[in-house]
């Protein structure tokens, strides 16, 4: 029986989405973002920021490719994935990323326009 991995992220693109392919062709968008927390700590409110790195695959892929940014504000619902490899040393070396199977694009305001919102 498979465990439940299962998260729900939401945040801001830190950088420009980059694009990759599989051995098998399959088109990659790679993009990282930062979630933020509020809290009180005694009488001050501390901000905490978290950075993930996210993946995206095949036709949702080349959406985040033709409508995300930097800064852009995005929902991403997907799964944990570990990478675990040696170097050239053998020393051990693990990633944890997410894996998107669904990103929605948060508003975007444009002057003199309607507000743009796409989920794919």
């Amino acid at each position: 029986m498979n465990s439940l991995n299962s998260i729900l992220l939401e945040g801001n693109l830190v950088g420009e989405p980059v694009e990759s392919r599989t051995k098998n062709d399959v088109m990659v968008c790679s993009f990282s973002i930062m979630a933020n927390r509020s809290y009180k700590k005694e009488k001050d409110l501390v901000q905490e920021e978290s950075y993930f790195p996210i993946v995206v695959y095949s036709t949702i892929a080349e959406a985040c490719l033709n409508n995300l940014h930097k800064d852009r504000g995005v929902r991403v619902v997907g799964r944990l994935k570990q990478d675990r490899w040696l170097d050239k040393n053998d020393n051990k070396h693990s990633q944890i990323k997410i894996i998107a199977e669904h990103v929605e694009f948060k508003p975007v305001v444009v002057p003199g326009d309607e507000v743009l919102d796409k989920a794919v």
